[in-house]
């Protein structure tokens, strides 16, 4: 049975007690947050933590995590699912990614001062499947417009740029501007995805609505 999030009191424990492991974490990080100081900021007592995570803080930590991908995953379906063209499609999906990426204060308390807890995650093993999970959101979307093996290394390359951008910010480059991101899109990543279905095989469901491939926004630029 799927409940809606916060519809029993446990699930709605577990959303307070995440969203208080988040406030923590923006403010003091992992290494000197403590069950209690969760508890104590959730406004809850230690053993009803212990109830909803047996585990204690190693336990909310992964719950942090599975609710926090969670959230991105759902506000970049919205944003992505607006998307009337690719070139649209790319913009719509790095900008909300790098927003709610950039705008996310625990993680950027941590990438600053405990860089040591996040980076491992963006590693060989778990960089593979951190793109694959990321992947297998976005291909999807992608598919409207590409074949699903171009659909899946477009969703890569997407991700992989969000990525690059949110660890080391270029000066001159800003992916929370759609204006920015558009540009860079149609002078670098759109062509590289053209060039996909150059290569591959051809498909009349390029554009969603079969029109000639060089209507995509940026095709010609």
């Amino acid at each position: 049975m799927l409940r809606h999030l916060g519809a029993d009191d446990r699930s709605s424990t577990r959303v307070r007690l995440v969203d208080a492991a988040l406030a923590c974490l923006a403010r003091q990080g992992i290494a000197k947050t403590t069950v209690d100081d969760i508890a104590r900021t959730a406004r809850l007592s230690r053993a009803t933590v212990y109830r909803t995570f047996p585990r204690g803080k190693e336990g909310i930590l992964a719950a942090v995590v599975e609710t926090e991908v969670a959230r991105l995953f759902s506000s970049l379906a919205v944003a992505m699912g607006e998307a009337s063209d690719l070139e649209d499609l790319l913009v719509a999906g790095m900008v909300e990614s790098a927003r709610q990426i950039r705008g996310h204060a625990a993680l950027t308390y941590l990438l600053e001062h405990e860089p040591g807890t996040v980076l491992p995650y963006l590693t060989f093993g778990e960089l593979d499947r951190l793109l694959l999970c990321a992947g297998d959101l976005a291909a999807p979307f992608f598919a409207r417009w590409l074949e699903p093996d171009q659909a899946s290394r477009a969703a890569e390359w997407a991700v992989r740029i969000v990525m690059a951008y949110c660890t080391d910010p270029a000066p001159d480059a800003d992916l929370t501007d759609p204006v920015h991101t558009r540009a860079l899109v149609r002078r670098f990543v759109l062509p590289g995805i053209l060039a996909l279905r150059i290569d591959g095989s051809p498909s009349t469901r390029f554009t969603s609505s079969n029109r000639p491939p060089t209507t995509i926004k940026g095709a010609a630029q």
